[in-house]
């Protein structure tokens, strides 16, 4: 039995379905392909309201992804307190912080090279 081969398109789409589905806010990709020495391809990141929501985030895009393209995060990190959690799908890693953690944190600026998306959200 072989595994077909995912592409990050499609983990990607899995992931900010799963962040929309208990509406994470402020969602941004940064596409680290032109930077030299990255550790993956992409981060997204994006924040919750509360240490609920961010459990809740994290926990609905483990099952998106896992049910649409059948791929399970190789590490996860930061659940026990979810202020900042950290899930890494090798070739994408996605970032659920709390506000104050994000803005403390500021990946986005230390990533100032990346292509940044930011996703437009309905709620």
């Amino acid at each position: 039995m072989t595994k077909t081969k995912i592409t990050a398109d499609q983990l990607i789409t899995a992931i900010l379905g799963g962040i929309e589905d208990v509406k994470g806010k402020e969602i941004n990709i940064l596409d680290l392909r032109t930077i030299d020495n990255t550790v993956c391809d992409y981060f997204i990141v994006c924040e919750g309201t509360s240490n609920t929501q961010v459990k809740a985030i994290v926990n609905s895009i483990q099952k998106k992804v896992s049910k649409e393209v059948k791929d399970k995060p190789w590490h996860v990190e930061g659940e026990d307190n979810a202020e900042w959690v950290l899930i890494d799908y090798v070739n994408v890693v996605v970032h659920v912080f709390q506000k104050h953690i994000r803005d403390y944190y500021d990946i986005e600026s230390l990533w100032g090279d990346a292509k940044s998306t930011l996703i437009e959200t309905s709620y």
